[in-house]
């Protein structure tokens, strides 16, 4: 006897407007009627307008504040959403851009929403929402345009005969973006000025520079107009930030009493690193402090011997000593001046870590040294040369002239920060710019031989063709060497450079690219 196994068969109605055959469902129409009768997009407008700034690439959201956003980026898709009145009342299921040419003053962007329109259906539907860009100037940029530049200033003074400072704080500025507020950058004598439209950007950037460099800080205030029925002011406000004069590798003497303070240390002694602090090195028992800026700006002190004073020695035996303090190590050594082999010193040296013999060493020659110093002549008055406190040869660092000379370029590059030069350094004399190309050489040469140095900027890598001027210059001066260059010559390895992209926007246009492939459609959209 066969089994009767009866098939479930799925019920079917008529559409209450079209009579199509469809499943059932609570509307009892299908998709097309309801689709057709219910516009769940109703309220949602699909043209917006937004205002952007030409004169500082922002992007305002009301009511008065004004957003940086780049093009198909996550803050602007927030910034157009929050354009559309009536979002609220339906579910954004997805939104995306799509895309169009940058040019042409137009974003769209693709949503996608649901709502419930009958009991237990949810209608879905994609629309797209284009939004009109439209030029405003804001706040700022007004002030600007109508020669109203500034409300605060910073002016960072260092009273030193060079610029390496300035040079190495506008590297660690450009890493940090800590510019990006100013309205202008002026080269002043001793330093550079930075305008601000808003005095907390310039309080933003004063906290800033003290946390990187040791200053002391003046601040003052003008009147420039006053409101007396409504009891407001407008004032301009200046921020003077002076630096220690005092750089690395600089020879100094400290007052009696702060070399007391400081773990009774030698009062003469070496400047080893500049943050916040002073580092301080005694390179005859290899003691390091920190002096910090308050201390400096108590009982100040000067710079007896600068880079520009370091005279070349040749290594011609070393002996080390079991001393050792970080990268430091104290050994004896006997140098003599490249340029006279005949005359041999013995000196004590924190670099017996580094030297061997048969190198090249940069160091100060205080034989016959006469400084007009208070703190210098205590301390020669107090030890005496004939006591031994006071060296004839302090060796600083070490040289590579071999090595330089067979240079051919660097395979890397900094970038630099747009400055307004004052009117009375326009035109510079040749003995000037000579002096600003050797600041910068000597520059590049630390940032060479310091890592930690090179740890505080970004490093980009050099295109093959191109090649700086101080370069050209090191090989035609090695053109005749025949000595080989040192072993350990520090070289910057390809994987700290990074790759110089176009205004940030590399990764853009490549998503742009891969946008226009798909058609148009941009079904989510790119968002960085």
């Amino acid at each position: 006897m066969e089994l009767h196994n009866p098939s479930l068969t799925e019920q079917r109605i008529l559409c209450a407007s079209c009579g199509t055959v469809i499943a059932p469902n609570p509307a009892n129409m299908c998709i097309n009627c309801i689709r057709s009768d219910v516009d769940i997009t109703e309220g949602i407008p699909k043209q917006a307008t937004v205002h952007y700034c030409k004169g500082c690439d922002r992007y305002l959201q009301p009511p008065n504040v004004w957003v940086v956003a780049e093009l198909e980026s996550k803050e602007l898709l927030t910034l157009c959403l929050k354009k559309l009145r009536g979002l609220s009342k339906v579910r954004l299921v997805d939104a995306g851009f799509i895309w169009t040419e940058p040019h042409s003053r137009r974003i769209k962007v693709k949503l996608t929403i649901q709502k419930e329109v009958f009991s237990n259906t949810i209608l879905q539907q994609v629309f797209v929402v284009e939004y009109m860009v439209s030029t405003q100037q804001c706040e700022e940029c007004t002030r600007v345009a109508a020669q109203l530049t500034w409300k605060a200033v910073v002016q960072v003074r260092q009273k030193v005969s060079h610029k390496r400072t300035f040079l190495w704080l506008e590297q660690v500025i450009l890493k940090h973006n800590a510019h990006q507020n100013t309205t202008n950058i002026k080269e002043a004598k001793d330093g550079i000025d930075f305008y601000y439209t808003n005095r907390s950007h310039a309080i933003r950037m004063v906290e800033f520079l003290q946390s990187v460099v040791p200053a002391k800080l003046k601040t003052s205030e003008q009147l420039i107009s006053q409101d007396i029925h409504s009891g407001t002011a407008n004032y301009k406000f200046s921020y003077s930030l002076e630096i220690v004069p005092i750089c690395k590798d600089d020879l100094t003497v400290l007052p009696a009493k702060v070399a007391k303070s400081l773990s009774d240390i030698s009062p003469l002694v070496l400047c080893n690193k500049v943050s916040n602090s002073l580092s301080i090195l005694d390179p005859n028992t290899l003691k390091i402090a920190d002096m910090r800026n308050t201390v400096y700006w108590d009982q100040p002190c000067v710079s007896l011997c600068t880079i520009v004073d370091l005279v070349e020695f040749y290594v011609i035996d070393i002996t080390h000593e079991r001393v050792h303090n970080k990268q430091f190590g104290l050994a004896s050594a006997e140098v003599a001046k490249t340029k006279d082999l005949s005359t041999t010193y013995i000196v004590r040296t924190h670099l017996g870590n580094i030297l061997r013999p048969g190198d090249h060493v940069l160091g100060y020659d205080l034989r016959n040294a006469n400084f007009n110093d208070e703190n210098w002549e205590k301390f020669a008055a107090k030890g005496g040369k004939n006591q031994g406190n006071i060296p004839d040869i302090i060796l600083v660092r070490k040289s590579y002239p071999n090595a330089r000379k067979k240079i051919k370029s660097r395979n890397w590059k900094l970038k630099t920060i747009t400055v307004e030069e004052e009117v009375e350094a326009i035109g510079k004399s040749k003995a000037e710019k000579a002096k600003a190309d050797q600041d910068y050489e000597l520059f590049l040469r630390d940032i060479e031989e310091d890592p930690e140095l090179r740890g505080m900027m970004n490093l980009y890598k050099q295109p093959a063709k191109q090649s700086s001027g101080q370069d050209a210059t090191m090989v035609e001066d090695g053109a005749d060497s025949e000595e080989e260059p040192e072993d350990d010559f520090p070289e910057i390895d390809e994987t700290e450079l990074l790759e110089e992209l176009m205004d940030g926007m590399a990764i853009n246009e490549d998503g742009a690219e891969e946008f226009a492939a798909e058609d148009g459609e941009g079904d989510e959209g790119e968002m960085q």
